[in-house]
């Protein structure tokens, strides 16, 4: 699946070093497995399993690296973990795990990474969810547990 698409690690100056020191680049660790990225690399294994994982999740269209984040924020390291979830369930976790909740179109990117890993559908980016998501929301709501501050007040709080 991982082809030379613009992916970004924000890498340490350690990572940054040993990098230089194998004369890599960053686009290098596209291809690299976990264990690859561990072994060649000397990272931890969690950090090789972190930047696999991001490298994985930006080859999804429409994915940046912020929404890679975010679903290691959530324990999910590769597609595999992902298939047969909902992005209504997934967006519920996250905003129980961030304690606040959030735009309405990541749950549109949730509902395009479900799609993508069980179907590894490369035609469709997060916005085509949009329809799906609010037929889904008018018809089900949401949780009466939902976090009840925004991810706007958060933002606008901490400023």
């Amino acid at each position: 699946m991982k082809s030379k698409k613009s992916i970004k690690f924000d890498l340490s100056s350690e990572e940054k070093k040993m990098l230089r020191q194998k004369k890599m680049k960053k686009a290098d660790l596209i291809d690299m497995s976990a264990k690859e990225i561990e072994l060649v690399l000397a990272f931890s294994a969690q950090r090789a399993k972190e930047l696999d994982a991001l490298s994985t999740f930006q080859q999804i269209p429409s994915i940046g690296i912020k929404f890679a984040e975010d679903l290691i924020f959530l324990g999910y390291y590769d597609l595999g973990s992902l298939q047969n979830k909902t992005g209504a369930a997934l967006v519920e976790a996250y905003e129980h795990k961030k304690g606040y909740w959030i735009d309405s179109c990541v749950e549109d990117q949730f509902r395009l990474v479900v799609h993508f890993a069980n179907h590894q559908d490369y035609s469709k980016n997060w916005w085509d969810f949009t329809a799906e998501r609010k037929a889904y929301r008018a018809e089900k709501g949401y949780p009466n547990n939902r976090p009840k501050r925004a991810w706007h007040e958060i933002a606008e709080a901490e400023r």
